[in-house]
């Protein structure tokens, strides 16, 4: 697949994260660091219902617009840390104190965030970003 539907499948799975309502999403550019995906989405949930309700409606809005389902989905049980995995993007969905326990952000901090480029700079200024609390 081209370089374009990627980004067209990343963009939908950005969007339908944030209809359901999903904060500080990240899209990172991890193709030139690893050969497991080209794009790492993380999003935070404010609960673990949230979370489930955030991957259904991506693989809801992936399957109607793009015919593409999940190679593998982990995580739905509790509901703390969802795992998408499309190939060649990979959804991370979080609630907010998992996010900030294992600090993917930190551990890929090479890769270019990409966020405004996929969801565009106007969206991106006008949803309300949630800061997450440092932990030591």
């Amino acid at each position: 697949m081209n370089a374009t539907s990627i980004e067209s499948r990343v963009r939908i799975a950005a969007t339908a994260a944030l209809d359901k309502k999903a904060t500080d999403l990240s899209v990172l550019s991890v193709g030139a660091l690893t050969s497991i995906a080209d794009y790492f989405i993380l999003a935070s949930a404010t609960n673990e219902r949230q979370a489930v309700a955030i991957a259904d409606n991506i693989e809801e809005q992936l399957r109607e617009k793009e015919k593409v389902k999940p190679m593998l989905v982990e995580g739905t049980t509790p509901g703390r840390w969802i795992l998408l995995d499309y190939g060649d993007f990979i959804v991370h969905i979080f609630t907010e104190d998992t996010r900030r326990f294992y600090g993917l952000e930190r551990l890929w901090g090479d890769a270019p965030n990409v966020t405004a480029d996929i969801t565009g700079e106007e969206q991106e200024a006008s949803r309300p970003r949630r800061a997450l609390k440092k932990t030591s």
